[in-house]
């Protein structure tokens, strides 16, 4: 997801998912249940030819680890490769689903830990007062050897830090390593977010400019919403 509008109410619910799948459509999904009031939202699509088999996807719930009836502030599980790697992959993790409760603000986090050749920790997080539910992250594997490849995390305290909000963050960012052989084309997808749940909840994430080298990241909020704080992961594909 890059982009999500809710009314404020004491509960958020979310579940984004593709389905109907074929070699020419499918159909995707952004869904809400119980009280929650979804104004808009926008998917983060990724689709991978079937020759891509050095790249591993897959999604990991907390709800695997337990049930959305006794929440937990931190969930972490150690994910193994279906396939082993010849060397520690580049991992890229991001939000697809989340159930928060009641607090001050909005919060929920996906990152990574200890990556190797066989597997690595992913997180799923919350923290303060909020109470996580539950929360689903997406996950995308590739060799750390693929020149046409590249991704990295941008976040807005890489800016400035989150009791200094602003409706408006931006920053331009360079590849690392050498440059790609054309322009990309770039996924990006929310992994962090920390809103104020006084008002209603908005965010959006997209970029600018992408060329071989790299491109302007935008993490923005509209209206009276209260972005404390929020980062997005991205895959540039050659």
């Amino acid at each position: 997801m890059s982009e999500l509008s809710w009314f404020r109410i004491d509960d958020v619910h979310l579940w984004t998912y593709c389905d109907r799948v074929s070699n020419q459509v499918y159909d995707a999904h952004a869904d809400t249940w119980g009280d929650s009031t979804l104004h808009s939202a926008v998917l983060s699509i990724l689709v991978l030819k079937p020759s891509n088999l050095d790249i591993l996807t897959g999604e990991f719930s907390t709800e695997q680890d337990h049930p959305s009836s006794q929440p937990k502030s931190e969930t972490s599980r150690r994910i193994n490769f279906e396939r082993p790697f010849v060397t520690p992959p580049k991992v890229v993790v991001f939000l697809k689903a989340f159930h928060t409760g009641s607090g001050s603000s909005n919060r929920v986090k996906t990152y990574t830990s200890d990556v190797d050749a066989k597997g690595f920790n992913i997180h799923i997080d919350t923290w303060g007062d909020p109470i996580l539910y539950s929360a689903t992250a997406g996950r995308v594997a590739y060799p750390e050897d693929r020149d046409n490849i590249c991704s990295g995390t941008v976040n807005t305290l890489d800016v400035r830090p989150w009791n200094k909000p602003s409706a408006q963050t931006f920053r331009s960012i360079t590849f690392q390593g050498p440059p790609l052989f054309k322009k990309p084309n770039v996924f990006m997808a929310l992994n962090y977010i920390d809103i104020s749940a006084e008002r209603n909840l908005r965010v959006r994430t997209f970029m600018e400019g992408p060329n071989e080298t790299g491109f302007r990241w935008h993490i923005h909020s509209w209206d009276d919403t209260t972005l404390w704080a929020a980062g997005a992961n991205y895959i540039a594909f050659a």
